[in-house]
């Protein structure tokens, strides 16, 4: 498609056959992303809508924000996505105030654009409503004539000849002759003139806009008039209309534009034999595909840049949230590593802290018995001994049966306080893998997990974990590693995942590897490994739960 060609805040583009003009926002304190954004403008538009869109993602400044979204409206149309574009004008306008004046220029360009938009829509009301919101911001009289240029071609389509031609005659009368702007105005005129008024010989100021254009080398604007002449001469001349058709053909695919092109396959259809026809009809519909397709790629291709970029802004602030005032420029993997170690690391001190306290007030416990039911029976039994003449034995016997089984009863209630449960057991285990170099992070490793998985399958998963980390240490140089426990579809199952070399293409299983295979057939799981080049490794380990308790 046509790209636009600048002056000042002016871009002048083309719109269907006739020409219309663009507004270009201006900015006064531009951000880098924004500078970029113009520098790929009319260079490289994947690259422009993603500095564009990193723009809307990230400044602070709403008028730039503003500006960005009016530009990524302009490559969403040149894609072809009218939709698309608008979606993006009303983000910009809301981020507008009338009131302030540094703001009205991008009002201005908006409005046009959307008015733009309308008329390729074929919504030539909204069209109309649009180009006059723009001109409430108008303060140049060359922004004026642009929106005036732009409504007359609404008039145009809607038939209503008449208001267009006031308009062509108004800008004609304000313009420097053997100028683009004095061409164009004059082409469309005369065209609009000739459509009111069949009888009208608009040939000499079409021929007249030709030769300005010639003498200036303007291709965009030559192709425009070769359109309205062929167009003039078709019912009355049909051989010049032809000729001009053929021309109109040549300078299209020298501009590379495909809409002009099949404009021109078009008009060669209608005007030739149709014997002569079969090649056009061939290049017309190849070419109509290919248009189509080019349109569909571009649009898929700006809807992924603007999730790459919306994916970026997320991370952005997942990382500034933990320190706003440093720019951590880290991978993902590394960033949930940290979180989820630094959660680890309070949860088992938090769990540490619990046992102790439980522990503690267990001993408490235990004394208060020891002396409420131990030493009060024996001091009873001794001062029975020192104020009784006689005790039968019988008797003292009995009571110091007494105090014995309480004093059993007491010790059979105390819990062993260097006992631990497998899953502390586990970390402690993997986590001694841990080193400078290498972050060892445990997912879902709580008592629930292994309340209802036997002594065996327990013991056996702790070697094949172990066996693992050792063969991780010794050959994958990683520098992070996840192991998640979860109870997925009645089964038992541990995802062992590191960002280390993976395994070679050409694996030779040694020994490791084979007892590890045979351990878990042995309690009746599953191994599976998923390996990636120089992207990691990642391990799967199923035990099902019928062998639990």
């Amino acid at each position: 498609m046509k790209r636009r060609f600048f002056y000042s805040i002016i871009i002048i583009g083309g719109l269907w056959i006739s020409c219309s003009e663009k507004q270009k926002p201006v900015y006064k304190e531009e951000s880098q992303d924004y500078k970029n954004g113009e520098a790929f403008f009319d260079t490289n538009v994947d690259s422009a809508f993603f500095y564009f869109n990193k723009v809307t993602l990230n400044a602070s400044d709403t008028l730039e924000i503003a500006m960005a979204y009016s530009y990524l409206s302009i490559l969403l149309t040149d894609a072809g996505d009218y939709y698309g574009s608008q979606e993006n004008l009303l983000a910009s306008l809301k981020l507008l105030d009338e009131k302030k004046e540094e703001h009205r220029g991008t009002l201005l360009s908006d409005f046009n654009e959307l008015g733009t938009t309308n008329l390729k829509l074929g919504n030539y009301e909204s069209a109309l409503y649009y180009f006059d919101q723009a001109l409430k911001y108008v303060n140049d009289q060359d922004f004026k004539n642009t929106v005036l240029n732009n409504k007359a071609l609404v008039f145009e389509k809607l038939g209503n000849y008449n208001n267009a031609i006031n308009i062509y005659q108004s800008l004609i009368a304000q313009q420097i002759k053997n100028t683009k702007t004095y061409a164009r105005i004059l082409c469309n005129y005369a065209i609009v003139k000739w459509k009111e008024d069949s009888s009208y010989n608009a040939a000499p100021e079409l021929q007249a806009s030709l030769h300005i254009r010639e003498k200036l080398e303007d291709k965009w604007g030559i192709n425009s008039s070769l359109s309205h002449l062929s167009e003039f001469y078709s019912n009355t001349h049909p051989d010049s209309a032809l000729l001009y058709a053929n021309k109109m053909y040549t300078i299209a695919q020298q501009l590379k534009s495909p809409e002009n092109e099949l404009e021109a396959l078009h008009k060669l259809i209608h005007l030739r034999a149709s014997v002569q026809n079969q090649h056009y009809f061939d290049r017309y519909f190849s070419l109509s595909d290919s248009l189509q397709a080019s349109r569909n790629s571009a649009k898929n291709q700006f809807a992924l840049i603007k999730y790459e970029t919306a994916k970026m802004k997320v991370d952005k602030l997942a990382l500034e949230k933990d320190n706003s005032d440093k720019k951590i420029q880290i991978v993902i993997l590394s960033l949930l590593s940290t979180l989820i170690i630094g959660i680890s690391v309070i949860g088992f001190i938090l769990y540490r802290k619990r046992k102790q306290k439980i522990f503690h007030q267990q001993q408490l416990k235990t004394a208060q018995k020891v002396h409420d039911k131990v030493a009060n029976n024996i001091y009873r039994i001794i001062s029975e001994l020192e104020h009784k003449n006689t005790i039968e034995k019988d008797y003292l016997l009995e009571q110091l049966d007494t105090v014995y089984e309480r004093s059993r009863n007491i010790s059979h209630e105390i819990a062993d306080p260097t006992s631990t449960d497998f899953s502390e057991t586990l970390q402690s285990m993997l986590t001694s893998f841990s080193s400078a170099t290498t972050a060892v992070l445990l997912v879902g490793n709580s008592n629930d997990i292994w309340k209802n998985i036997t002594t065996k399958v327990q013991n056996e998963l702790q070697n094949i974990l172990q066996e693992l980390m050792v063969n991780m240490k010794k050959h994958s140089t990683a520098s992070n590693v996840i192991i998640k426990f979860e109870i997925l579809k009645s089964q038992l199952q541990i995802t062992y995942k590191d960002d280390g070399i993976g395994l070679p293409q050409q694996i030779k299983y040694g020994k490791g590897i084979r007892n590890t295979e045979n351990r878990i057939k042995n309690i009746g799981g599953k191994i599976i490994f998923e390996n990636s080049k120089n992207q990691g490794l990642k391990i799967l380990l199923f035990a099902p739960i019928d062998i639990a308790k």
